[in-house]
């Protein structure tokens, strides 16, 4: 089978409800005439696995539910392995539009080629549902932290859908480089620490009409909590490097 220069990969976990209807969107929309679709079926439960097979995508499964880290790895590393261009990785839960996959494939072949593109809910034109009080404190903190420590602004650090170029993801995809456990504004802080260049567009999100998200309740708080602890991890390592790179330059 001969690879289109686009991945699309969607983590999953017992999305048996949205996943199919999801994947035949995307086939309408005319995504599968210019990307492959993989699904990370990530140790479910339920037939995830079998609908999205049967809806046409690619699926890989882990025997164990590994987490949402592990499943993008898996996602990056099938991309290298298979010589992909481009990747973009989106929600299997139907809450990123259709739409979005054109536009972030766009602004990866655009002429300030970005390394990594954020769909972001926080741009001129974007589309979004409300966005509750408890999970506005997460992004905001998460500005401030990639503010302070790389100097730049990202409106949207914690948003899932983005697109890598193959510098990106193959930098990922080496030991080390990506966080499996909390993948989200400290990747963002060492991906800029290293002089990757990240581009915001606007995106079209829709609420969650089933199942239930990894970020309910009070997990936002105890997120930052955890994000706090792995974002001080990678900049103290990303500013390791700098000075062991730049040692061997002087001497």
């Amino acid at each position: 089978m001969i690879n289109k220069e686009l991945l699309l990969i969607m983590p999953a976990y017992n999305e048996s409800a949205c996943i199919g209807p999801f994947i035949t969107k995307l086939r309408d929309g005319g995504i599968f005439d210019f990307a492959d679709v993989l699904v990370i079926n990530d140790g479910s439960k339920d037939n995830t696995s079998a609908i999205a097979r049967q809806a046409g995508a690619r699926v890989i499964t882990h025997i164990y539910n590994l987490g949402y880290g592990c499943a993008l790895q898996t996602g990056y590393k099938f991309a290298v392995r298979h010589g992909y261009k481009y990747l973009i990785q989106i929600d299997s839960d139907g809450q990123h539009d259709v739409c979005n996959v054109k536009m972030i494939y766009d602004a990866l072949r655009s002429s300030d080629k970005p390394d990594i593109v954020i769909g972001s809910r926080f741009m001129d034109g974007s589309v979004t549902f409300k966005i509750p009080a408890i999970k506005k404190v997460p992004i905001a903190f998460f500005r401030f932290l990639i503010k302070r420590s790389t100097k730049q602004t990202v409106l949207d650090p914690t948003s899932g859908l983005q697109g890598l170029n193959q510098k990106a993801f193959l930098f990922y995809s080496y030991f080390n480089n990506f966080v499996y456990d909390f993948p989200d504004a400290n990747m963002i802080i060492q991906m800029l620490l290293n002089d990757f260049k990240i581009k915001e567009v606007k995106s079209v999100m829709h609420i969650r009409e089933t199942g239930t998200s990894m970020h309910s309740g009070l997990k936002p708080i105890l997120y930052i909590m955890k994000m706090v602890i792995s974002t001080t991890t990678v900049i103290l390592r990303e500013r390791k490097r700098y000075k062991k790179a730049h040692k061997k330059i002087d001497n």
